[in-house]
């Protein structure tokens, strides 16, 4: 009887090492994908064992009981993360394990351009095929009141810069981190405020600084045509720039602006009304933003484009009659500024 006993504990103990040999050989071993590549969405306040099904049903073989039993193993069961995950050919559940537990999400990002106006805003979220659409059937005063943001106009309010993601976000998380870091931007350009800029509140900075950014050939010479656009204010000169009048056109710009377009009036057309226009015309960057509260001491009142990417800049019209004259002059691009 002793005998059999023996063997039996025997037995019982060489499957249980075999059993904890292969689970350690196991856990090493990749994982087969029903694709190169899977992804795997975990919903906040998802179970371990919910998770082990979800990695099932997103197409990883896998018995979902194996998994979760390795995920309770672990030890770190309980700090798999909610999220958006990209699972690779190659991915052991070792390596899952890790990465559900880091939050190792699959990220994309997606860039707003300085000087580009809110349409194109718009338009470049709606291209992000991994990004959920949920401003895409609201007007834009629809989306600044989601925005907490209620009355107030869209355009200038987002930052240019780029901002990663998790796939399966929303457009709303993108454009609030844009707005944040606009007011963040805007707020540290005023504490920097020249005491002789003209600008007398941060919502005027904004729209001196969009007009900049769209107006800004070399960023070098962004200080300059601040104080170009500054001492036209401080004198009462109208602005008289291009991108306002075209941006007053809307979408009715066909890329060619006639004479007949800066004589028709809009509140942005500032050939016709004094002062600054009503809104911004685009998303100025920090360096735009700088050259509004603070820019270039000159006595600078017109400028003109060398056709270098430069601008030539001129405290009077004689000199900039004469400026015009040398660098436009045979031109083929009727398209150079005079401002």
């Amino acid at each position: 009887m002793r005998r059999f006993l023996l063997a039996v504990f025997l037995l019982l103990s060489g499957a249980a090492l075999g059993a904890g040999g292969w689970a350690l050989w196991w856990v090493y071993q990749p994982l087969r994908l029903a694709t190169p590549t899977v992804d795997l969405s975990i919903e906040p306040g998802t179970l371990p064992r919910g998770v082990a099904q979800a990695v099932a049903d997103a197409g990883v073989d896998v018995r979902p009981d194996f998994l979760y039993l390795w995920f309770r193993v672990s030890g770190q069961d309980r700090l798999i993360k909610a999220g958006s995950y990209e699972l690779e050919t190659g991915i052991t559940p070792h390596r899952l394990m890790a990465k559900l537990a880091r939050g190792e999400e699959s990220l994309r990002a997606v860039t707003l351009v300085e000087g580009w106006n809110f349409r194109q805003v718009r338009a470049a979220l709606a291209k992000e095929d991994v990004l959920k659409p949920d401003t895409k059937a609201l007007t834009d005063e629809a989306l600044m009141k989601l925005l907490g943001r209620e009355g107030q106009h869209p355009e200038g309010r987002f930052f240019p810069d780029t901002y990663t993601y998790a796939k399966g976000s929303s457009d709303v998380a993108v454009l609030k981190r844009a707005l944040r870091g606009m007011d963040k931007r805007l707020a540290a350009a005023w504490t920097q405020k020249s005491p002789d800029a003209v600008v007398k509140t941060p919502d005027e900075a904004l729209v001196l600084a969009s007009i900049i950014e769209k107006e800004t050939g070399k960023p070098e010479d962004r200080p300059l045509i601040g104080s170009v656009f500054s001492n036209r204010l401080r004198i009462g000169m109208p602005l008289q720039t291009d991108p306002t009048v075209i941006y007053g056109m809307g979408a009715s710009f066909d890329g060619n602006l006639r004479k007949k377009d800066l004589q028709t009036d809009t509140p942005w057309n500032t050939y016709m009304r004094p002062g600054l226009p009503p809104t911004p015309i685009a998303m100025p960057g920090k360096a735009s933003l700088l050259a509004a509260v603070n820019p270039a001491p000159s006595k600078a009142l017109y400028f003109v484009a060398r056709g270098d990417g430069t601008s030539q800049f001129s405290a009077n019209l004689d000199e900039h009659n004469r400026a015009v004259n040398k660098y436009q002059r045979g031109r083929a691009d009727p398209s150079a500024k005079t401002q």
